[in-house]
């Protein structure tokens, strides 16, 4: 068995971006509890990091290759090697062993957003209802997936929620909607240098149903609403006298940077290299987490 073609289709360079992103999740609370509770929340939000960046995001991966079985590049892999024969039960297995521990180790919040995913995964890779192949559903599915929810399961994974003030939950649910819209504004981007050859396959992804301008212009109306989601969740039970000028500056950079680039990405579109504006908006992803914890966090206290 060529195990290595298991290994590659599980697309380990997507590991360390989504555990960051996950870890943003906890982070933003872990800045607000005392000494005493960092450390244990610390370490069950790594596990669960773990979790989720290798057994859900690895398997959705993987099998998304199962059924896709691309030939030329695609996201975190390049040059594909042919999809070895159970490709997708060794995925489903490898999502199950992560609800599985998610069910044993963890709060059940925190299990069920894992199971959702996990659902939320088969729907969008597996035929015959395979909503990637559908405009409009393959970007609701990754908003509500990779955006809102791996977000919120940082934040679950660490047990901390019930211990702070209520007004947190509400700032948390604010947050994962923000990067819901940021996400559904990136999705375009990883699709946009792939689409000849979704089209080859028949696929109909929100890129190929707009085409790459427009795909652009829907992503600079979608940084605008997840700019707005964090401010909400800034100003949410925060009066605006003693709002940090520093937190605002934060969410602003954040999201002038994306409408920046994406702008010269459209003004220079005939020429623009896709497949390298894939890659350069993870580093503004990267970007956005950085700041948004630390707007929320440090700033805020």
């Amino acid at each position: 068995m060529n195990w290595s073609a298991y290994w590659l289709h599980l697309r380990p360079r997507s590991w360390a971006i989504v555990f960051a992103h996950y870890l943003c999740g906890a982070l933003l609370l872990l800045s607000h509890i005392s000494r005493e509770m960092f450390a244990p929340a610390l370490l069950r939000a790594v596990f669960g990091g773990i979790l989720w960046a290798i057994c859900l995001n690895g398997g959705t991966l993987a099998l998304n290759s199962a059924f896709d079985r691309d030939e030329g590049d695609v996201g975190y892999l390049d040059n594909p090697p042919p999809v070895p024969p159970h490709l997708a039960s060794f995925s489903l297995a490898l999502m199950a062993l992560g609800c599985v521990g998610a069910f044993f180790l963890f709060s059940r919040p925190f299990f069920w957003i894992m199971a959702v995913c996990v659902f939320l995964s088969v729907l969008y890779s597996v035929p015959p209802v395979r909503l990637k192949a559908v405009g409009g559903a393959d970007l609701i599915i990754n908003m509500l997936g990779y955006g809102a929810a791996t977000i919120a399961a940082g934040a679950l994974a660490t047990d901390l929620l019930r211990a702070m003030e209520p007004a947190w939950v509400a700032r948390i649910a604010l947050i994962a909607g923000g990067f819901a819209f940021l996400f559904g504004a990136f999705y375009p981007m990883t699709q946009i240098y792939q689409i000849p050859e979704d089209s080859r396959r028949g696929d109909r992804t929100l890129a190929i149903m707009l085409g790459p301008r427009r795909s652009l212009w829907f992503a600079l109306v979608l940084e605008v609403l997840a700019l707005l989601c964090h401010l909400m969740g800034l100003l949410w039970r925060t009066p605006l006298a003693s709002l940090p000028l520093l937190s605002v500056f934060l969410v602003l950079a954040s999201a002038s940077a994306w409408i920046v680039f994406t702008l010269d990405w459209l003004r220079r579109i005939e020429t623009y290299p896709s497949k390298q504006g894939m890659y350069r908006a993870l580093w503004l992803w990267a970007l956005s987490d950085v700041t948004i914890v630390l707007a929320y966090g440090p700033a805020l206290a």
